[in-house]
């Protein structure tokens, strides 16, 4: 799933038959005829057009050799438009795509390997939530771009009144928390029965996970003792609000839900306060962020970590000029750069210190420690299109047997993952 569910959906739908106009241009393969000109594929909404412009300015003057042309794609109809792409024989030389895409894009045979890379890029300190779904059968395919994960938006005057004077670190205490701030006409905390990128964390906590592979074979995995556990813990502080029990976070929208300020707590990226304040400029100056707590004090809990990974496809004519793109990119430099532009978490652990005084982009940082992605298959999307998870969650949170209906959840799960 890439995770543009959680930001403003892209709007206009993009066709097949523009692939032509918009994926090539005329290309210079020789230093004799001038610099190699190499064709980019960002999405919408990664970058300002002010980071833009001053990263293409540096590559100009620090690669004058590449000429990048950076196009702005859309992300709704992209997925068809990148499968025709790598199928191609003039592909753009690099593409940006959803971390959890790049499975399903690499499994094509269309993408590079970038295994080789890794060691330069310093890939060891990559964030695990972009460089896990970005490595397909044991290879690296997708290089960590950016990430932005949950975190929970609180109200701080509503913390205050009810004695809290510092947020919670563990499950225990933001129960306790949570609890304390249910009352007087507020929720303690607005959380929709079907999150289930939020039920993820909780079940990934325990040690368990959506789903497991065996060999060849992929099985749902909800029924394990551990995703139950995740599960009973979602039921115990989804209670402590009114949220919908058989709906998610778009249906109420959930910052329209929070900023009737009856609400003390959500759940969501820290831009969600923008709109918040858009909506209810008196809450403006009154929301504070902080890590979904783990199991322990020294611990943030799970989270989804969405985010970008930079892929090349093989039809690319100018690999190695698209890896010096990327390089510059993903590299320390332009990464912390883009985090403060754009409020996103760097791809590294090691620069998330340096995101700024930012309250909400640190929070998300300290949570993007311990970020996760969905099971790596081709077929996740076709999960999530079923998504049995949140029909399972809706169950549970109603009085059905927890047991049985993770088991229903699994087959689904498991028929999903292992079609051909």
């Amino acid at each position: 799933m890439k995770f543009r569910s959680l930001a403003v959906a892209a709007v206009a739908a993009l066709s097949l038959t523009a692939l032509a106009a918009c994926g090539s241009s005329d290309k210079k393969d020789t230093a004799a005829s001038g610099p190699t000109t190499i064709d980019v594929w960002l999405m919408k909404g990664s970058v300002s057009d002010d980071f833009l412009k001053r990263f293409t300015d540096d590559f100009a003057a620090t690669h004058p050799d590449i000429k990048a042309n950076v196009q702005i794609q859309e992300w709704n109809g992209i997925g068809p438009k990148i499968i025709g792409a790598l199928a191609s024989k003039d592909a753009p030389d690099v593409i940006e795509v959803g971390n959890t895409q790049v499975a399903q894009y690499s499994a094509s045979g269309g993408v590079k390997d970038l295994t080789d890379k890794k060691s330069d890029l310093k890939g060891d300190d990559w964030i695990a939530g972009l460089a896990e779904p970005g490595n397909f059968d044991g290879k690296q395919f997708g290089i960590p771009y950016y990430a932005a994960n949950r975190v929970v938006l609180y109200r701080k005057d509503l913390f205050q009144a009810a004695g809290i004077t510092t947020p919670p670190k563990t499950r225990e205490e933001w129960l306790a928390d949570t609890a304390k701030v249910n009352t007087g006409g507020n929720q303690g905390i607005y959380l929709p029965g079907q999150n289930f990128y939020v039920l993820s964390g909780f079940i990934w906590d325990e040690g368990g996970d959506l789903a497991v592979k065996d060999g060849d074979t992929w099985k749902g995995a909800l029924e394990t003792p551990e995703a139950l556990k995740g599960m009973d813990f979602y039921k115990q502080i989804q209670a402590l609000g009114k949220g919908p029990k058989d709906s998610d976070e778009a249906k109420p929208t959930q910052t329209d839900v929070f900023a009737q300020g009856k609400v003390a707590q959500m759940i969501a990226v820290p831009g969600a306060a923008e709109l918040i304040a858009q909506a209810n400029p008196a809450l403006k100056d009154k929301i504070g962020y902080f890590p979904i707590p783990g199991k322990a004090a020294d611990k943030p809990g799970a989270v989804f970590t969405g985010g970008s990974d930079l892929i090349i496809p093989e039809a690319s004519a100018n690999q190695d000029a698209a890896y010096t793109f990327i390089k510059e990119l993903a590299g320390e430099k332009w990464q912390v750069d883009l985090a403060k532009s754009m409020k996103y978490v760097p791809n590294r652990t090691s620069l998330a210190s340096s995101v700024g005084a930012d309250e909400g982009v640190a929070a998300m940082a300290a949570g993007a420690a311990n970020g996760k992605a969905t099971p790596n298959s081709p077929n996740w999307a076709a999960v999530e299109a079923k998504n049995p998870i949140k029909e399972y969650q809706t169950k549970v949170l109603t009085g059905g047997d927890p047991a049985a209906a993770a088991k229903a959840a699994d087959e689904i799960i498991t028929q999903a993952l292992n079609a051909k």
